[in-house]
């Protein structure tokens, strides 16, 4: 029998990595690395051919390629997930930063097939890639041949990837490590010396001394190492300047668009029309102050419950909630989701040293994905749990897509996770009969809508300005960041909330920034193309599931476009955000109503 404790911590929900190398045989990454080098070997016979090989050639370096892709990738997750577990443990960060440089290697010595298949005709392309055979690599052939104009040459190419290692990726390493070993310190009421995630988690809390104490508490926490996290940034927004300018990119964004198959105009017209609507936000906080009886929030107020009393939630009933809730929807899915509860792909307890946050990692398609969580036995962790086994569900699916096409652009990747949190918020509320309670539960919905589309949209333009500014003007300080990220923060919540000197250095904790620059606008994108598939659902019912399954299962192996129109959404369609914006305003709208029904207003 659990006890109530380690339930309510999920603490013997671990992950269990073994199969990525048992399963190719192997007992240590390293030999899953030394099968990539010799098949990496055997492909250099194509390296001066491209430009007229063959269809039975080019199917046979392609089918080579994936093969050395799995292995290195299976190698790669195997020590990057051992590392997620504990960044403290010098000996598994060794291991990881061994297997990324030998991994690297591998990539290098193959750098030409991407540089030589870009340089043949169009023609000779679309000639080649008719074949149904190339199936499972034609979008991802196609789209190297878009990087045409930013490529280098194969020796410059060379050097920049030789020294990666040494250059953006060891910053963005050396971030993760020393983010991942603040500690904060609260009252001892409050739990005493804790990780920062779990610090961040009293920011739900009702009480408004809770609150207050922790969020001046990770102030104090963030202080020590400001300015090394500062330089951080500075030093990857110059190598980011860097790497667009010798390639030719005309702005600091347009490589991320470009990697998620968008336009530089499209992703503008995302941000103004997200932007425009900010009173959204607005509007929500101004009720929220009325609701929790104060004048005017605080910074540290705005994901305040409003639930009237404050509720645990244990790992057994958490997990059924939303295995039930997938249920609901899709029998297939639910038997998936009840896969990665039942069998040891989810790692869920806070632990020293884990990683911060929630992530699914799709690993191999000849494998699983996995899911990292950290617990803390509150009702926005089952809602965490439900979108992050949505990337899982969508990762398992297109497995059948192989390792060039299981993944889809970041802007299409949140489609299923941000589904599967509303299927689930959806099935709760249909359980729920207390008006207090089903408030609660609209006020978070709203909530998570207001974070993933309009706070990502206010972070972009944070973004914005420190690339912006980086490149015309020079290293940012500390007193800087600052500065640009309250502005940018209060462009988005008006006179609604106001900023408190503490908060003034919160982007310095946000990976996002340091690891994958760009990426934030992509969750508002996710948000609202999920919320208007969501709609499609509503209206067409039971039909509409195939189609929606045939749509993950397609994984990245078609342009979004296409893959959307399979759930009769048009991305095309000028009007299409503020149609998404409009289901957000709805759902303030219903926010409002139960507040009232609910005798809170």
């Amino acid at each position: 029998m659990i006890s109530p404790n380690t339930d309510l911590a999920a603490s013997d929900v671990s992950w269990e990595l073994s199969g990525l190398l048992s399963e190719c045989d192997a007992s240590t990454p390293r030999e899953l690395i030394d099968r990539a080098q010799r098949l990496s070997n055997d492909l250099q016979r194509f390296k001066g051919t491209i430009a007229s090989i063959t269809s039975d050639d080019l199917f046979q370096m392609m089918s080579m390629l994936s093969e050395t892709s799995e292995l290195l990738s299976r190698a790669g997750h195997y020590t990057t997930l051992k590392f997620s577990e504990n960044t403290a443990d010098p000996e598994i960060a060794a291991e990881m930063q061994s297997i990324n440089e030998q991994s690297n290697s591998v990539g290098t010595a193959l750098l030409f097939i991407d540089l030589e298949w870009a340089e043949i005709s169009d023609e000779r392309s679309r000639e080649l890639l008719a074949e149904s055979r190339f199936d499972f690599c034609r979008h991802h052939l196609e789209n190297l041949r878009r990087y045409q104009p930013h490529q280098l040459s194969e020796a410059e190419e060379t050097v920049l990837s030789e020294t990666s290692l040494a250059g953006a990726s060891a910053w963005v390493r050396l971030f993760e490590e020393h983010t991942s070993a603040i500690e904060v310190q609260l009252p001892e009421s409050l739990g005493g010396n804790v990780s920062l995630m779990s610090a961040l988690s009293h920011l739900h809390a009702p009480k408004a001394s809770t609150r207050e104490q922790s969020a001046a508490a990770v102030s104090a926490a963030l202080e020590p190492g400001l300015r090394t996290r500062a330089f951080i940034y500075n030093t990857l927004l110059l190598d980011k300047s860097i790497d667009d300018r010798i390639r030719n990119y005309p702005t600091w964004i347009t490589s991320r668009n470009m990697a998620n198959e968008a336009s530089d105009e499209s992703v503008q017209a995302l941000i103004d029309a997200v932007s425009s609507r900010f009173d959204i936000p607005q509007r929500w906080y101004s009720l929220k102050a009325q609701v929790l009886g104060v004048p005017r929030l605080r910074d540290f107020d705005r994901m305040a419950s409003v639930a009237e009393s404050d509720t645990s939630i244990g790992w057994q009933e958490g997990s059924a909630v939303v295995r039930e809730a997938y249920a609901s929807f899709s029998p297939e899915l639910a038997g998936i989701v009840g896969r990665f509860i039942d069998e040891q792909w989810i790692d869920a307890p806070v632990r020293p040293g884990k990683r911060g946050g929630a992530f699914c990692a799709y690993a191999v398609p000849s494998h699983h994905p996995y899911v990292l969580l950290n617990w803390t036995s509150t009702p926005r962790d089952v809602a965490t749990l439900a979108h992050e086994l949505g990337h899982g569900v969508h990762g398992y699916l297109a497995r059948e897509q192989g390792i060039f096409h299981q993944s889809t652009p970041l802007t299409l990747a949140e489609t299923a996770s941000v589904f599967g949190e509303t299927v689930t918020n959806n099935r709760l509320l249909a359980m729920l009969d207390d008006p207090g309670e089903r408030f609660a539960l609209l006020a978070s919905t709203l909530e998570d809508s207001i974070a993933t589309v309009f706070r990502q949209v206010a972070m972009n333009r944070f973004e914005d300005a420190c690339h912006t500014e980086r490149r015309e003007v020079g290293e940012l300080s500390v007193e800087r960041f600052g500065d640009l990220w309250t502005s940018t923060q209060q462009a988005m919540l008006g006179d609604s909330v106001e900023i408190t000197e503490g908060y003034r250095n919160w982007w310095s904790y946000i990976p996002h920034f340091i690891a994958t620059p760009g990426y934030v606008y992509a969750y508002a994108y996710g948000q609202l193309l999920a919320l208007s598939v969501y709609a499609k659902f509503e209206a067409q019912g039971d039909s509409f599931v195939p189609n929606y399954l045939n749509m993950l299962r397609a994984g990245g192996s078609m342009k979004p476009e296409q893959l959307t129109a399979m759930v009769d959404c048009d991305l095309t369609d000028p009007g299409f955000w503020s149609a998404g914006l409009d289901i957000v305003e709805q759902q303030l709208v219903r926010a409002t109503e139960a507040a009232r029904a609910a005798g809170r207003l």
